[in-house]
């Protein structure tokens, strides 16, 4: 199979789909690779390290789509990429579509195959290749959660971990999945006061038991986010129902109830965000104020930590490629229902469950 990875465009975003090393299995394995030039400049992984690992270089995008039966990139296409797709095309690559109609529409209308990393599925049903960049995420929201409470950002002033003498910041994790966690990890090692809201009681369970007394956890109902939120420094919104879009669990008059100059970092942006006051951000322009309290709703997060990312995301993608390429999407999907489930458009059609709900589309299974 012809394999062609393009150079994100997407503000401030350096990854790419595939590193060397992965185009070095590719190639080793018979495929032929073709890179657009740069595509990892921005993360030390220039053309000619790519040259050696068999890939070709190409100058444009254009001739990268023209030339590729498979597309592998890390974040939605935009619609200059978009317009680019033809019905011949598999698309390999996170999408998000639930809150952008205006992407789905264009992916409809090419006819591509679009398959995404959000939605494939493992044996136990989690999400093996959103999970890499969900842990990127939860480590870096309580980073940036704590940058942004510091006074010179406009934060509250106040130190996560405290010092003797003074208490720590109270940190309010809503949602208990993969970044959840991971975002409680760094918030415990910072010595922050960590409370995790779940709907699950299995999963509070599971959290009680590894975290022991060094966090609390509580059922994630309405009135014990509420007061969750006003009561913390800082909130993070991990929640996710895979390929739909994101309850709003955050509601404006709450923000009313909060200190000045808290914060909110809001991790399920990519699915529309979980606060109702959040607009995606980039990480040029990363935050805006509703109401004295801080908004983090940058779509690509684990982007400014991009060659940490990419590594992890290709680990855990290189399977599927390479699974792609050997047999082709529909065989592929055929032998393995969980990459089935990663499949959101083919034909013209949408064909993943979650998402034509949430678009108020069709749903046609494959």
């Amino acid at each position: 199979m012809r394999i062609g990875v393009p150079k994100e465009i997407k503000n401030n975003e350096f990854r790419v789909g595939l590193t060397p090393a992965s185009a070095a299995e590719l190639v080793a394995a018979g495929h032929q690779v073709l890179v657009e030039s740069g595509a990892g400049a921005g993360i030390d992984f220039d053309d000619q390290a790519y040259s050696d690992a068999g890939a070709r270089i190409s100058g444009d995008a254009a001739t990268i789509f023209a030339e590729s039966d498979m597309i592998v990139k890390v974040k939605e296409p935009q619609p200059r990429e978009i317009a680019l797709l033809e019905p011949r095309h598999v698309l390999f690559t996170y999408l998000h579509l639930a809150p952008d109609p205006e992407q789905a529409k264009g992916l409809m209308d090419s006819g591509a195959t679009c398959i995404a990393y959000e939605t494939v599925t493992a044996e136990d049903r989690s999400l093996p290749l959103l999970k890499p960049m969900s842990e990127v995420a939860g480590r870096m929201a309580i980073q940036v959660g704590a940058h942004y409470l510091e006074k010179e950002q406009g934060g509250r002033g106040v130190l996560l971990g405290g010092v003797p003498g003074v208490a720590p910041a109270k940190v309010a994790i809503i949602g208990g999945g993969v970044a959840g966690v991971n975002a409680a990890e760094v918030a415990v090692g910072m010595r922050a006061d960590v409370t995790v809201y779940d709907i699950s009681n299995p999963r509070l369970a599971e959290l009680d038991m590894f975290f022991g007394s060094r966090i609390k956890t509580a059922y994630a109902s309405k009135a014990a986010i509420a007061a969750a939120v006003a009561n913390a420094h800082l909130v993070i919104g991990a929640v996710l129902i895979p390929g739909g879009t994101a309850p709003k669990l955050v509601t404006r008059d709450m923000l009313k109830t909060m200190k000045r100059g808290s914060v909110l970092v809001d991790i399920a942006i990519d699915q529309g965000g979980c606060f109702e006051t959040s607009r995606p951000t980039t990480h040029e322009k990363p935050v805006f104020t509703v109401d004295g309290i801080i908004h983090y709703c940058v779509a690509n997060m684990p982007g400014a930590v991009a060659r940490t990312s990419a590594v992890a995301l290709n680990n855990a993608t290189l399977p599927f490629v390479m699974k792609l390429a050997n047999l082709g999407a529909e065989a592929a999907m055929a032998a393995d229902p969980h990459l089935a489930d990663g499949l959101n458009v083919m034909g013209g059609k949408i064909r993943h469950k979650a998402v034509a709900d949430a678009l108020g589309l069709e749903f046609v299974p494959l």
